[in-house]
């Protein structure tokens, strides 16, 4: 396969990765009259199965051996865990409770957060344009907040425990495929399930069964709407660059917005309107700097494999 070719089918399936997730909030409200606790639990529940059906069936099972054996590398992949069950849960909660576009927010606000961690916890140097895109980032933050008469806690719990759950991995270097990934954090939060599933059993709030086939159907499925984006995610992390990845993933919040105010009817004041703005000259900022340093990079290269004379 040629290298555009590569590229053309790199973009595909980054772009089915971020549609699918995009539409996240339609597909969360066709799972009521379940509740945001039950939707979570069968959500780590049926996509722990889906994982270890298809690790069964490629015999991809040595590498629990090996992290058993690694203490430092098993907490990492329980503390990922809890950390992407915190954003699951939360956006869940979120969609299911008509808060769609403080959820999109959040994840509008990931990559400014996750540049500030850099900053902060690994001492990284900042470019002047990631300077200006934080500056703004923060300046919508405290506007935001002035606007809602309170932190905008659902947005801001999206992107931290999402940037922290990124730079975990990234700081633990977690060697683990996606798939191998998954199935270790699933499993490590599985009890969280089971603990929520118990106790809705016990308080007759469990509709899982009691509405119908569809409605279980749609309960099972979760598995499988959690576990087909993120395949394709690592499909085309493989095939394009992090830069491609990195405008792609705008793709996302922006559908969420869309279908929260269009969809779902959910009113968004003018006001807070410009708070979006202010995130969004940011994103145009930091994407900026992202395609310069790319370019720079690409320069360097060609120069160090044909010099000029």
């Amino acid at each position: 396969m040629s290298g555009r070719s590569r590229h053309q089918e790199g973009l595909a399936y980054g772009f089915l990765a971020y549609l699918i997730w995009g539409s996240f909030p339609l597909y969360f409200n066709l799972l009521k009259p379940a509740g945001p606790w039950e939707v979570l639990a069968h959500r780590i529940v049926w996509t722990l199965v889906l994982c270890a059906l298809i690790l069964l069936v490629t015999r991809d099972l040595r590498w629990l051996v090996t992290l058993a054996r690694h203490p430092r590398r098993a907490l990492g992949v329980v503390l990922a865990g809890l950390l992407i069950a915190t954003n699951w849960g939360t956006y869940v909660w979120a969609v299911m409770s008509g808060h769609v576009t403080e959820a999109a927010l959040g994840y509008f606000l990931n990559p400014l957060v996750t540049v500030a961690l850099g900053v902060v916890i690994l001492r990284e140097r900042l470019r002047r344009l990631q300077w200006i895109a934080v500056g703004i980032g923060t300046l919508a933050a405290l506007y935001l907040t002035f606007d809602y008469g309170s932190p905008p806690w659902i947005s801001l719990i999206l992107a931290c425990s999402f940037a922290l759950y990124s730079l975990l991995k990234n700081r633990l270097g977690i060697s683990l495929s996606a798939m191998q990934s998954l199935t270790g954090e699933s499993l490590a939060i599985l009890p969280v399930a089971g603990v929520i599933l118990w106790w809705l059993g016990q308080s007759g709030q469990s509709t899982f069964g009691g509405h119908g086939a569809g409605h279980t159907a749609l309960m099972v499925s979760t598995g499988v709407a959690t576990a087909v984006p993120l395949i394709l995610f690592a499909l085309a992390a493989s095939r394009i660059p992090l830069s491609s990845i990195g405008l792609l993933q705008f793709l996302t919040p922006f559908l969420q917005l869309l279908t929260g105010v269009l969809l779902l009817g959910e009113h968004v004041p003018l006001s807070r309107w410009a708070g979006f703005a202010l995130v969004w000259l940011a994103l145009v900022v930091l994407s900026l700097d992202m395609v310069r340093q790319l370019q720079r990079s690409r320069r360097l290269r060609r120069d160090l494999i044909d010099p000029a004379p």
